[in-house]
């Protein structure tokens, strides 16, 4: 198993849309989730900065693979199309990232 940290920014206008939509997150979003060996999945939101945390567990294989089947699945890029313009990337995060990667540094079991 492996440990996942995330890090992206939200736009505060769209705080009461955004908890709504993940408060009833689309079924098939989740279930491409799961098909895709992501389990223990959280976002978490620090107000007044506007900054979510994402974690998850990643239980398979091959990360490459699975993470492309989600980014080909139709429905969720339909989420995206929803839930991306909310989101404000970090300036800091590499080329190509949307949820800047974190790296674990410490965990407790």
């Amino acid at each position: 198993m492996q440990r996942m940290g995330m890090m992206i920014g939200l736009a505060p206008e769209h705080v009461a849309e955004y908890r709504r939509l993940h408060a009833d997150a689309w079924p098939a979003v989740l279930e491409r989730l799961r098909a895709s060996n992501i389990t223990n999945y959280s976002i978490f939101l620090r107000e007044p900065e506007m900054v979510m945390f994402g974690y998850w567990e990643y239980r398979g294989t091959d990360f490459a693979a699975d993470s492309a089947a989600i980014a080909a699945d139709p429905v969720t890029r339909d989420w995206w199309a929803v839930c991306g313009p909310m989101q404000r990337p970090l300036d800091s995060r590499a080329e190509g990232e949307w949820w800047a990667p974190m790296e674990e540094v410490f965990h407790l079991d």
